[in-house]
């Protein structure tokens, strides 16, 4: 089943080496001499954006994964805690005070911001007495929107509207050669995750379970939360926003293979690179020669699934 999703996601990488405004066909390729227009943008375009897609996909399920399991909770991934929105936030900080640092130094400063907001949204959660499973995802959203609105407010103050947008829209239409390799990082991350997967599993069995096992809790929560605050400043770093994919991937799979980490990593990570790719697909097919944003489209069918899961929702779930 893994291998046929697998195959599965590499038609739609296929797929989305070929969509575009610029004329791309197999015949094209082929013949590479008399189509140089078309190898070019294949190279320099269609494979790093499609790479950038996988890539983003899968590290942002498997964030959202190891989020839940953290939080112990299946309404919770980055975009629903306040994760994405502090790193936006560390990410106009940084662009006020220090312009001119790299990408890397930029995203390294989300993350900590990004580390931060997920703490504080964990520290909010032990404080709430008996809570219930839905309140989980609106503390998180709230804390979010609180975030957000810092965020606009300063951006307005200091011009920055603009370059806010940039980081709020999940929008590949701009990944080019030498401006995705960042993402790699996030994959490296994914691969962590997977090696460590058992401990995530213990640790989402609670903190007095985990310590019965001679495991320290914190630790892992610490891990869990460094994976998943690089991973999100990565991604809003370079694609920006995008919402929902782990929050829907990881639920679906849960369906499939349970609640084991180390099985349920590998098929998260090939359906949340296969969730982006086709909603970028989707994104590029329906307004030809314009595009929809990805973010705007995993937004849109993540916020169905999401009610979907919440209509559904019996005792057993939280």
């Amino acid at each position: 089943m893994l291998g046929f999703a697998g195959l599965v996601v590499l038609g739609l990488a296929g797929a989305s080496l070929l969509i575009g405004v610029s004329q791309v066909s197999w015949e094209a390729l082929l013949a590479p001499t008399e189509h140089q227009r078309a190898v070019q943008v294949l190279v320099i375009s269609r494979v790093p954006r499609t790479l950038a897609l996988v890539l983003a996909g899968m590290s942002l399920a498997v964030a959202g994964l190891i989020m839940q399991m953290l939080a112990r909770n299946r309404f919770v991934e980055p975009f629903t805690a306040g994760t994405a929105e502090s790193a936006s936030l560390g990410l106009l900080v940084v662009t006020l005070l220090a312009p001119g640092l790299p990408i890397l130094a930029r995203t390294a400063v989300a993350a900590g911001f990004s580390m931060a907001g997920t703490a504080l949204f964990l520290l909010i959660l032990k404080r709430i007495p008996m809570r219930s499973a839905l309140i989980v995802p609106v503390v998180g959203l709230v804390l979010g929107a609180i975030f957000d609105a810092a965020t606009t407010f300063f951006a307005y103050r200091f011009s920055l509207l603009q370059s806010l947008m940039a980081w709020t829209t999940g929008d590949f239409s701009s990944v080019l050669r030498g401006r995705y390799e960042l993402l790699w990082g996030a994959f490296v991350l994914t691969a962590v995750a997977y090696v460590v997967a058992d401990r995530f599993t213990v640790a989402g069995m609670g903190e007095a379970f985990t310590t019965n096992l001679g495991l320290s809790h914190p630790r892992i929560v610490a891990l869990g939360l460094a994976i998943v605050a690089m991973v999100t400043a990565v991604v809003v770093a370079t694609v920006g926003m995008i919402p929902f994919i782990g929050l829907v991937v990881p639920n679906v799979v849960s369906v499939i293979v349970g609640d084991n980490a180390r099985r349920s990593i590998p098929w998260v990570a090939v359906m949340g690179a296969g969730f982006v790719l086709l909603c970028d697909i989707v994104g590029r097919v329906v307004r030809q020669p314009y595009e929809i944003p990805v973010g705007t489209v995993a937004g849109v069918v993540g916020s169905l699934v999401f009610l979907h899961l919440l209509f559904r929702r019996d005792d057993r779930v939280g």
